[in-house]
């Protein structure tokens, strides 16, 4: 189906000679002499794109396009002056506008700046529907059960999501640590999810893995590398098996999460980083900070006003204790791994049907 153009212009030849340009290039056009005229248009249909000069008797280019953002239109504006400069073209696109042509211009430019906008509609539609389906596999739809404790468990991730304090999430492995941890982060909006399990990399290497490390800092060090803080900016850290973490590192992990700056191995610039940070352990880490094992301090930063509360079912093989703390202080998920009922009678189905078929019953 061809996308709907409208163009708006005080100059009856400029809006004559994009129709018939735009309209050999297989879109439908409308066209509209000055702004007031444009909104009225608008109000009446909807069009995929809006190309506007700026300079207009009464409402600017500029103003229209404020018009439509306050509107709510949904519509990407395209705007063209030939009294621009650099310095109007970045006021436009600051102010909404997908781009900025300059006249006298050559027909080809409009049409180009057309089919690129197209090209980023269609990725955005594409990034919307992966997020339906990411939802869909990670989200609170993932969190199967229909009591009212799991009803209160997809409220509670939906609350704390919302919140750029650290999670923690404790329970045994097998228990869906992971999936809590990305259901918090699609309900969060934020941008990338990057997780590591902190057990499985060696000591000497977590400090580079996490905050990454400038050339030279060490003899494999060939060239500058990013961590994962770095990874994941404007996103989630999912940090796994957080309680593996050696006591040097809780220090330097700390003093991350308070300062949200990190410093690269062999580097002396502060980092600034926007994280969410989401740990999960099996460990008890009271009990470790009482055996010295874990910092009191870093337990308390991820664990701060916690609140506890069992529901049942979130998952059809496990049951589930979930626990979220108040304030701007750490929010905190505790799963608890014991097998339900519907899980034990499925393992006894299938070990009868096995024992029936070596002809062991």
């Amino acid at each position: 189906m061809s996308r709907s153009i409208l163009i708006v212009d005080d100059e009856e030849n400029v809006r004559h000679m994009l129709a018939i340009v735009l309209r050999d290039a297989g879109y439908r056009v409308s066209v509209a002499c000055d702004a007031a005229s444009a909104l009225k248009t608008l109000a009446g249909g909807r069009f995929d794109v809006v190309v506007s000069d700026v300079r207009m008797p009464a409402l600017s280019g500029l103003e229209l396009l404020e018009a439509i953002r306050t509107r709510g239109i949904e519509t990407t504006v395209i705007l063209m002056s030939a009294y621009g400069n650099f310095d109007s073209a970045i006021e436009a696109v600051k102010r909404g506008a997908y781009d900025y042509i300059a006249k006298p211009f050559k027909t080809d430019e409009v049409v180009l700046a057309l089919r690129k906008a197209e090209e980023r509609e269609k990725l955005r539609g594409e990034n919307r529907g992966l997020r339906r389906d990411a939802e869909r596999v990670y989200g609170t739809e993932a969190i199967v059960g229909e009591s009212a404790k799991v009803l209160a468990l997809r409220e509670t991730i939906a609350r704390v999501a919302q919140h750029r304090s650290t999670v923690l999430i404790v329970g045994e492995s097998g228990t869906g640590k992971e999936l809590v941890a990305r259901a918090l982060h699609l309900a969060s909006r934020r941008a990338a999810f990057v997780a590591v399990n902190c057990g499985a990399i060696p000591e000497a290497l977590i400090e580079s893995e996490l905050f990454g490390h400038e050339k030279g800092a060490f003899t494999d060090a060939v060239r500058q590398k990013h961590g994962l803080f770095e990874e994941a900016h404007s996103g989630t850290l999912f940090l796994d098996e957080i309680g593996e973490l050696p006591l040097a590192m809780q220090v330097k992990l700390l003093r991350a999460l308070e300062e949200e700056t990190i410093r690269r191995v062999g580097g002396t610039d502060e980092v600034p980083v926007d994280v969410r940070v989401v740990a999960a352990t099996l460990r008890d880490l009271e009990a470790e900070v009482k055996r010295g094992r874990f910092r009191e301090d870093l337990f308390y930063r991820l664990n701060r006003e916690a609140l506890r509360g069992k529901a049942r079912g979130t998952w059809p093989s496990a049951s589930r204790r979930f626990h979220a703390g108040r304030g701007r202080g750490a929010r905190a998920v505790r799963v608890a791994g014991k097998r339900s009922r519907a899980a034990k009678r499925h393992r006894a189905r299938l070990s009868f049907m096995r024992c029936r078929r070596h002809n062991r019953c």
